[in-house]
């Protein structure tokens, strides 16, 4: 298990990178990079990692646009665990959620990576999650009070998905049951799409997933989206009121995605690369394109994005801990 002092060094050691490489030294651009995604293709967050592929050619990170190699499973650890044994030269990236790196530790007494693993590169996007239920759950029940209430009158029927155990939505589906006094049954898939064909297919009753993976089937009234979990609504589901809205101020998360690199890889390359993602996160046609799927664009400085997984490693321990989940359990 890390503990804070343990993350809060190993954060300050990938920075400590620039002593040794000048940062404003010119890096030389690699032919082609590589982005490695945690979950499958089709998700809102595939689609950061190839909006943004998508821009970086021609630039002084990446001579040629960049491709997107999915390897889905165990909640995303795969893909960062290709990562960490990667060549260090900017040619191989992975973008990756926040909880990988910050609530995962704190579940996983054997986690193959740690952040040391890493060197952080920009913020991609920002996601709402939230709760949404299909055809197993009867049409009279249209708020998320009315869902407690039937989950509490049917237990074995009152199952959640979520995109992996260990996850934020599953984590956020925890506390809903906890603080709401229900037994609801959490269903782990390998990432959100297959949860939500579960939903809609009436395998399982609910999903705790991020909302920009429900737009298409909410717009076609084959699921209903009950809560999100920002600190306010969804702009793209301004109907849905949030957690906090309907009596769970606890249940509040908006969870970024970012891009990674090898924890040796030069500063010069990591400046250049944030550089060309920032810019292509700037750019209108990928903000829009993010936008329509539920993401909101979002770059950052590479120290800004280690100031915000600290963050949310902080916050997340003691969350976990009330929650009781271990990898083991």
């Amino acid at each position: 298990m890390t503990n804070r002092r343990e993350f809060v060094k190993a954060l300050g050691g990938a920075a400590a990178l620039g002593a040794l490489y000048p940062l404003g030294a010119l890096a030389q651009a690699v032919q082609q990079a590589k982005i490695y995604y945690g979950f499958p293709a089709g998700s809102a967050g595939d689609s950061v990692a190839r909006r943004v592929a998508e821009k970086l050619g021609d630039t002084p990170y990446s001579k040629i646009n960049a491709v997107v190699e999915n390897k889905p499973g165990a909640g995303g650890r795969i893909a960062l665990d290709t990562l960490k044994t990667s060549p260090a030269d900017g040619s191989v990236l992975c973008l990756a959620q926040a909880s990988a790196l910050s609530t995962y530790p704190h579940i996983y007494s054997k986690l193959s990576y740690g952040i040391a693993d890493f060197a952080p590169i920009s913020i991609g996007a920002v996601m709402t999650h939230g709760l949404a239920v299909g055809p197993m759950v009867p049409a009279s029940v249209k708020t998320l009070k009315d869902y407690i209430a039937w989950a509490k009158a049917n237990p074995g029927q009152a199952s959640y998905g979520s995109p992996g155990a260990g996850s934020t939505p599953h984590f956020l589906g925890a506390l809903l049951g906890l603080n709401s006094g229900t037994d609801l049954r959490h269903v782990p898939y390998r990432g959100s799409l297959p949860a939500i064909n579960d939903v809609v297919g009436g395998q399982i009753a609910s999903s705790m997933t991020p909302v920009g993976d429900y737009l298409p089937f909410a717009k076609a009234g084959k699921l209903r989206v009950l809560a999100t979990s920002g600190a306010q609504r969804a702009a793209y589901l301004p109907d849905v009121p949030t957690f906090t809205e309907q009596g769970f101020p606890e249940i509040v998360a908006d969870e970024w995605f970012g891009f990674f690199a090898p924890a040796k890889t030069p500063a010069n390359v990591i400046a250049a690369a944030s550089t060309a993602i920032q810019a292509a996160l700037k750019d209108k046609t990928v903000a829009d394109g993010l936008l329509s799927v539920g993401l909101i664009a979002h770059g950052s400085s590479p120290e800004d994005m280690k100031k915000s997984l600290q963050a949310e490693y902080e916050r997340w321990g003691p969350l976990v801990k009330k929650i009781g989940f271990t990898a083991e359990s």
